[in-house]
């Protein structure tokens, strides 16, 4: 199997139940950055095995996969055991022995369409443009440093073509103008959304997956944005928002990033 069927046979397991194989699937010393998951392969197989006792079965829904290097990055909708949909950003980290060996994730509610009609799930299409990787790698990079963390705001025209914005932010409307109306409300209400650290960027051709940290009205935030790159200007947006738990709680001590 290649790494992204075996990124998407482990996340079944959770609807499956299917115990032996997640166990097969994952490396011995698994590390897991959910928080609110006890870390190492028996507590990722103990999760599965709990859920398949649940009265209400797990359903698990991939909308998008891609590949960087020795990492896989998901876009998922969960429901774990009828808790209600959860759209997700899934990332697993592969070992020399092609076992999963490490994930990070961020989840939020699903919501209803924002004010564009779009859903935080829709538009999917195929990945083009693998040999420009590293440059949308790159241009995203520079548009967290430059936009996102706010150390050159006056660029931010640079980054798109014109108003053309796919948003699917759940409060956010299409448009360069849809992400300032967006701000500016936020200003007014004096709410923050602050990008302090840039994690990870992961990339396959157009898309690319930025793992930041920040804070959002002044509370510890996981940001994870999916962007996809069209002629070197950034066209359309995904993204996943998560506080992060506080540390009295956690159930792993690997950290959320």
């Amino acid at each position: 199997m290649t790494q992204i069927e075996k990124a998407l046979e482990l996340i079944n397991t959770f609807a499956t139940g299917d115990t032996k194989k997640a166990e097969s699937l994952l490396a011995e010393g698994y590390i897991q950055h959910n928080l609110a998951y006890g870390t190492g392969r028996d507590a990722f197989v103990g999760s599965v095995a709990y859920l398949a006792s649940a009265p209400i079965k797990t359903t698990v829904k991939n909308i998008r996969a891609f590949e960087d290097g020795d990492k896989v990055f998901l876009h998922n909708v969960y429901n774990f055991a009828g808790a209600g949909e959860q759209v997700a950003f899934d990332i697993f980290r592969f070992d020399n022995e092609g076992k999963i060996a490490e994930h990070w994730d961020n989840l939020a509610t699903k919501a209803k369409p924002n004010p564009s009609g779009r859903t935080q799930i829709d538009n999917v299409s195929e990945v083009i443009d693998l040999d420009k990787t590293e440059e949308n790698r790159q241009i995203v990079k520079n548009f967290l440093f430059d936009v996102m963390q706010g150390n050159n705001a006056q660029k931010t025209p640079e980054y798109f073509e014109g108003d053309i914005y796919i948003q699917h932010n759940t409060s956010i409307a299409d448009g360069l103008s849809g992400l300032g109306a967006a701000l500016e409300a936020l200003a007014k209400e004096n709410i923050q959304m602050i990008y302090t650290t840039v994690h990870q960027v992961l990339a396959q051709g157009n898309y690319v997956l930025a793992v930041s940290e920040g804070t959002f009205g002044g509370v510890p935030t996981s940001y994870y944005d999916l962007w996809r790159v069209e002629n070197g200007k950034i066209a359309e947006h995904w993204d996943v928002m998560e506080t992060i738990a506080d540390k009295s709680i956690w159930q792993n001590t690997n950290g959320k990033f």
